[in-house]
């Protein structure tokens, strides 16, 4: 069978074999060149094979070359050009340029349905309400001008004049070009397998006919030579992506297309957000910072007479003594400002961006944006089994469907709970550690030791540790993620993301906030009493918070997972694909002054991968989370995320246009999963930093003393205050009443006292309820489940008028919207219409003679001319 389809292949192409020999042509010395040795053609695609005729296996180098010959053949037919140059670093690498001309490029974007200009926009721009959002972010229209806008509509060749075709070298941009030459690619045909057709530049890619396929990077044309037909202004580009700018985006449109149009677009609208949120931030932490020292309580807990003299009781088993409450005077600093506005910046940025969102669908030509465009992955055809008819279509599909998911996820599963539990294991077994080696007890002497407290030292290296964890299992989660989608065998490029977007962040949200959610919520909460602790694992006694709350500790452990992200992050996009190219660039070269033509320095960069933007994307939602649902700890985390970002907008351009190979521009009519993922986090903050707040922080038994403890009848205080409130919220114990297997050897210091405190609201010793819950505790607790009802309600009431009053689209473009369907109809289809006029006119005339066959004609015209309009207007 393969013998003797290999025949029809060489008898089909025999009369291509001297046109592809032809093309091969010596480089012709100018490194800068995208075009072809006549200087006239523009190249907008490469294909990159490596010569197969000094290999020792010739019969699977022979079936390469057939196919490889039958494929380009292919492309030569459907209109395309092509040029052959040898490598000149290696000469067994061959690089064919490919080449659309302007007959190409028409009947493919009528083919494609590609909405192209009729008409400059002749609405005047209207005000919005919102335009305060970002007109202090507006960039300078001496830096770039302001592009005129234009209606359009799809092509169609027969109506070429309707069209504002002001110069034939720019109606078609570079990211339309090479998305039409990659759309041919995809679909030309190399091989028969039988009854099956292989056909596309992915399946060669993969199976290794072609080793490289990409656009070029046009980095020699500055903005000016975009107006002449170059590339569009890399490096402006470079330069306006610096900034927290979105309005201009159409240079990264025109060059790289909708899909990184559309991800810069959102990341400079999530850098704007981060402004305003930093700004808030930051007055929160000021407030609390300068009113640190006048907090009752921490002057307390730091007043020698008072904490000075209160001896806290053990916090672990025979390693642990006791201590003196002074030692966490730092820490009881903590002022907690309640950053609720936070949380509706955050639904001014989602729903702002519903509308900016539905701007650039416009304005890009999205708007009508089907996935049945996209083409089916290979991997996907590859290993389909069954064939089902689409009732719409009526075309037979087939899909695979696939039952190891379940069982992989099962696994995915126990190695994230055994990672967290490693952690909490870890943070237990360190504090007994630290516990018996720190001092317990402040003489006033060393400084240090205010800050160097077993709590701190335990929760500074835990951060430390868990950050470094996390980092190691990112790469096993990212394999397993991709693994299980692999097994799924999503039908599009699109669904493999979508799907492969859900998990991983899934498995990111445990992996990166796991740690955070322990200290937020579990640790401290239940821990028993001195008498009668809990144990984790049976073994281990659970963590307690200081006096102060854990609130400070949640605070470290953000920081360093959060910072230590971020540099990481950098250093790995910036440092890695550099010592790449330096490496390969190193190896390559024969001599230093050799010229290397522009087709060869782009092969030499580094692949972009399949995935593409999608660990960008991982990167920003997963800092979207640390932003919003831990902001009540950590208010300064949007500012640390916003100096990140402004930095990431600068490294995202740089790597992309002079690290990576070009992308092929792709349509993108959203940022697909994430926005629903991030609108999920925006509601789940609410209910996280409400809890923080309640649970995690001492605000609300500090407000339930202030005014309800500190009076009669529960306090001795005539008047509102928070005085005694240290005294009042710490139990005692009485230590005699100590098992033996957790009894600690007391101190010299401590060998005339009977009793400790610790940290939880319970009768005393002596009492008939004695360490039971006391009234305080009750009152605290109703008082946390009314405050965490009450702000949920109120901030929830609150984004959804904000997402009320803000509607998704603008009227402005809806009004665009509309007249570009009314210049479609009226202007495409109006030449149409004309012509039936004149027919018929010619016709009533004709019918004056009275001929048969003139009046049968005349009254059959109307009728068709009447079905005709009806099917143009429909249309």
């Amino acid at each position: 069978m393969w013998s003797a389809h290999k025949k029809k292949c060489c008898s089909k192409t025999h009369h291509f074999k001297r046109i592809l020999h032809s093309l091969q042509v010596e480089f012709n010395e100018k490194p800068d060149s995208f075009f072809f040795n006549d200087g006239q053609r523009r190249i907008d695609f490469v294909l990159v094979y490596e010569d197969e005729s000094k290999k020792e296996n010739r019969k699977r180098s022979f079936n390469k070359k057939q196919m490889r010959q039958v494929y380009e053949s292919n492309l030569i037919s459907y209109g395309l050009q092509l040029e052959a140059t040898r490598s000149v670093l290696d000469e067994k690498i061959i690089f064919v340029k490919v080449h659309a001309p302007w007959e190409v490029l028409c009947t493919y974007a009528e083919m494609m349905h590609i909405k192209l200009p009729v008409q400059p926009n002749d609405l005047k721009t209207q005000k919005s309400a919102f335009s305060w959002f970002s007109r202090p972010f507006q960039v300078d229209v001496n830096i770039i001008k302001p592009e005129q806008e234009f209606f359009t509509a799809p092509f169609e060749k027969d109506r070429l004049s309707d069209f504002y075709i002001h110069d034939k070298d720019v109606f078609f941009n570079p990211a339309t070009r090479s998305r039409i030459v990659y759309f041919i690619l995809s679909r030309a045909e190399f091989a028969v397998k039988g009854s099956v057709k292989r056909f596309g530049i992915n399946k060669l890619l993969d199976s290794g006919i072609y080793k490289a396929a990409f656009p070029l990077h046009d980095v020699s044309s500055k903005f000016s030579a975009y107006k002449n037909g170059g590339g569009g202004g890399i490096y402006l580009s470079l330069n306006i992506w610096g900034g927290i700018t979105y309005e201009k985006m159409w240079i990264c449109l025109k060059y790289y297309g909708e899909k990184i149009g559309i991800y810069f677009a959102w990341l400079g609208f999530y850098t704007h957000m981060l402004l305003m949120a930093a700004v808030v931030g930051l007055g929160c932490f000021l407030f609390g910072y300068i009113t640190k020292d006048n907090c009752t309580w921490s002057q307390e807990v730091c007043d020698p007479n008072i904490g000075g003299s209160i001896i806290m009781c053990p916090q672990c088993d025979k390693a642990c003594t006791y201590w003196n409450l002074t030692i966490t005077c730092e820490s009881s600093k903590s002022v907690l400002f309640i950053n609720s506005f936070i949380l509706w910046i955050v639904t001014l940025f989602l729903e702002f961006w519903k509308r900016r969102q539905a701007e650039l669908e416009y304005e890009w030509d999205t708007v009508e944006f089907l996935e049945q465009e996209e083409h089916v992955r290979p991997e996907y055809e590859a290993r389909c089994t069954y064939v089902v008819v689409n009732e719409i279509t009526q075309v037979r599909n087939t899909f695979v469907t696939c039952k190891k998911v379940r069982n992989s996820s099962t696994v995915i599963i126990l190695l994230i709970i055994s990672s967290v539990i490693g952690i909490i294991v870890y943070r237990l077994s360190v504090f007994l550690v630290f516990s018996a080696r720190l001092p317990r007890h402040i003489n006033g002497t060393e400084a240090i030791q205010k800050y160097l407290t077993p709590q701190a030292a335990t929760s500074v290296t835990a951060s430390i540790i868990s950050f470094i964890i996390i980092m190691i299992l990112n790469i096993v989660y990212e394999k397993v993620a991709i693994m299980i989608t692999d097994f799924e065998l999503p039908r599009t490029q699109t669904d493999y993301e979508n799907s492969l977007t859900t998990k991983m962040f899934l498995f990111q949200f445990v992996n990166y906030y796991s740690s955070c959610f322990y200290i937020a919520f579990f640790k401290g909460k239940f821990v028993g009493y001195p008498g009668d602790p809990v144990y984790w694992l049976g073994k281990y006694r659970n963590e307690e918070c200081d006096p102060g709350g854990c609130l400070l500790e949640l605070t470290t452990q953000l920081a360093i997972i959060m910072g230590g992200k971020a540099i990481w992050n950098n250093i790995q996009e910036v440092l890695l694909p550099w010592v790449k190219n330096l490496v390969g660039r190193y190896c390559t070269a024969v001599r230093a002054e050799t010229i290397i033509p522009r087709w060869e320095q782009d092969y030499h960069l580094q692949p972009i991968g399949k995935l593409g933007l999608f660990y960008e994307y991982l990167e920003m939602v997963i800092q979207f989370g640390f932003v919003t649902l831990f902001v009540a700890s950590f208010p300064l985390a949007p500012l640390l995320a916003l100096f990140n970002n402004l930095l990431e907008i600068r490294v995202d351009a740089w790597k992309i246009t002079t690290q990576f190979r070009r992308m092929v521009p792709q349509k993108a009519q959203d940022i697909g999963a994430w926005q629903p993922i991030m609108q999920g986090i925006a509601i789940l903050a609410v209910v996280t930093n409400a809890m923080i707040i309640a649970f995690t922080s001492d605000m609300i038994p500090r407000l339930v003393y202030y005014w309800s403890f500190s009076v009669p009848p529960y306090g001795e205080h005539r008047s509102h205050t928070m005085k005694g409130y240290i005294n009042n919220t710490l139990s005692v114990f009485d230590i005699s009443n100590f098992k033996n297997e957790s009894k600690p050897d007391p101190l010299p210091w401590f060998v005339n006292q009977t009793t400790c405190r610790y940290r939880d609201f319970r009768y005393p010793p002596g009492h008939q309820h004695q360490y039971e819950h006391n009234a305080y505790y009750w009152h605290v607790i109703a008082a946390k489940l009314a405050f965490i009802i009450v702000m949920e309600h109120v901030i929830y009431f609150v984004k959804f008028i904000i997402s009320y009053v803000i509607p998704d689209v603008s009227q402005e473009t809806k009004s665009k919207i509309k007249r570009e369907k009314y210049l479609t109809q009226t202007l495409l289809h109006g030449n149409s219409l004309k012509v039936i006029k004149k027919t018929m006119g010619e016709i009533a005339d004709k019918s004056t003679s009275g001929s048969p066959e003139t009046d049968m004609a005349a009254s059959l015209w109307p009728k068709q001319a009447l079905m005709f309009v009806t099917l143009q207007w429909n249309y």
